[in-house]
């Protein structure tokens, strides 16, 4: 009985506060509602000819996954917007026989976040991130599966700097 007291005192402490939580830890204001994601074009000087739109879709994914937002196509309370600007290749853990043991691929994303309700939390960030893989493997191989492991990766870190308290 007392256990049941508890719960329903925390259930109703949680119901009050204007901040909701979700299970992955976000916080989102009680007074948004909605956003938007424009689409990021693709500004790096090596194209990836599938970047912008895996990005820009995983982006909506994520955030519609992982909060209780809605997505609209535009007029959102929030807005993220955009560009990926930089898309490398880099060998890495040079051998004595001076070949790369390892490659690098790098994807850098230039993020603008605007809140409608609340201007002071806007934001602009710049987000990077990289897989290696061993040199002797052809990219385009395995291009697909780095780009999908950066872009979840990449997504993640603006999902956490736009919705964590962190």
């Amino acid at each position: 009985m007392k256990q049941i007291f508890l719960y329903l005192a925390l259930i109703g402490l949680l119901s009050a506060c204007s901040v909701r939580f979700t299970l992955k830890g976000s916080m989102v204001p009680e007074n948004i509602k909605t956003f938007t994601v424009q689409y990021f074009e693709n500004r790096a000087p090596l194209i990836n000819p599938t970047m912008s739109q895996s990005f820009t879709e995983a982006l909506k994914d994520r955030i519609t996954r992982e909060s209780r937002l809605v997505l609209e196509t535009k007029d959102g309370d929030i807005e993220f917007k955009g560009t990926i600007t930089g898309y490398s290749i880099r060998p890495m853990a040079i051998q004595a026989d001076a070949l790369s043991a390892e490659t690098r691929l790098t994807v850098t994303v230039k993020v603008e976040y605007r809140n409608f309700k609340n201007p002071k939390d806007n934001w602009e960030s710049q987000f990077s991130a990289y897989e290696d893989y061993p040199s002797e493997r052809n990219i385009t191989d395995i291009e697909g599966e780095l780009t999908n492991l950066i872009i979840e990766q990449l997504t993640e870190d603006i999902f956490n700097k736009a919705f964590s308290d962190w």
